[in-house]
């Protein structure tokens, strides 16, 4: 009778240890979330936790809180300097020992660049895979349906036509730091303090082409109905030709892919290290089958 509980519970064991290392195999997963969302909601981002931590086991999500507060969260996508919001995340994700050993990002809408950013300027701990579902990449030049309260969609409007490139808005709002005027593309180049600079429009920092190119993979998610982003080719790093608004073209056509600025032709060199998926549907409208299908998948490696 002895043994045969000895034996049991050895088996338990066992079973036990090998459900932890099931576990512990999928890389940890960090959000960020888009404007006027917070890391929080528990129709967005609190939802997309659970739908993760649902499918692979329990993994470890981290939902970025940038502040002290769910309301501080808020605002700080309309208000806080962008490049201080990676500071920020980046100081907590170093000091979060779940993390340590890497670890696979999701952004929605802005957070997509504002991740492409973190893997550019903060290489540690290391990034494994960049998601970015309905990121703007060159950056908008449109915003026609702010999705926060009416109050801070208000302001960021009011500011926007201040001037995005005037000093004022540029260090107080975070929509203008990612504002690419084609028909400006010189007042862009010198005074955005976010887009430009992480598209190495006036000067290569070799360390960031390095960064990005240390991901495993980066997948691009583009709205084809999307009514909130314009372009919204710049979901996939298209944008329109300089000096007009109606022409478009590819991230292929761009001088950042043809100087490869970022690395990204040399990513596209091996199959599934540059992907392009999108889905015909509005901004940020993802189906669960996407989820399953194309997304989940991904973080299973």
């Amino acid at each position: 009778f002895i043994q045969t509980n000895l034996r049991n519970m050895r088996e338990l064991v066992i079973i036990l240890c090998l459900m932890s290392l099931a576990i512990a195999s999928y890389t940890p997963v960090v959000l960020w979330h888009g404007m006027g969302d917070s890391c929080c909601n528990p129709l967005s981002m609190g939802s997309v936790k659970k739908l993760l931590q649902n499918k692979l086991d329990g993994v470890y999500v981290l939902s970025l809180m940038v502040g002290d507060s769910v309301i501080s969260d808020t605002t700080n996508g309309f208000f806080m300097d962008v490049n201080k919001q990676i500071d920020f995340v980046c100081s907590t994700i170093l000091n979060d020992t779940n993390l340590v050993h890497g670890y696979n990002a999701i952004g929605f809408s802005q957070g997509g660049q504002f991740l492409r950013g973190l893997a550019q300027k903060c290489p540690n701990p290391p990034m494994k895979q960049l998601i970015s579902v309905g990121g703007q990449h060159q950056g908008v030049y449109g915003l026609p349906h702010c999705s926060g309260s009416w109050f801070l969609c208000r302001e960021m409007d009011k500011l926007l036509n201040m001037g995005a490139y005037t000093e004022f808005v540029q260090n107080n709002l975070v929509q203008a730091q990612y504002w690419h005027d084609p028909l400006n593309e010189n007042l862009y180049k010198k005074y955005s303090k976010f887009i430009a600079d992480i598209n190495q429009e006036n000067t290569v920092k070799s360390e960031y082409k390095k960064n990005l190119q240390r991901l495993s993979n980066i997948t691009l998610i583009k709205f084809n109905k999307d009514s909130m982003v314009v372009p919204r080719e710049s979901e996939w790093f298209g944008f329109y030709k300089p000096g007009q608004d109606k022409q478009l073209m590819s991230l292929q056509e761009s001088d950042l892919w043809i100087e490869d600025k970022l690395g990204l032709q040399e990513m596209a060199k091996t199959k599934g290290r540059l992907n392009f998926l999108s889905i015909d549907a509005d901004h940020l409208q993802v189906p669960e089958k996407f989820w399953d299908e194309e997304i989940v998948p991904r973080l299973k490696y």
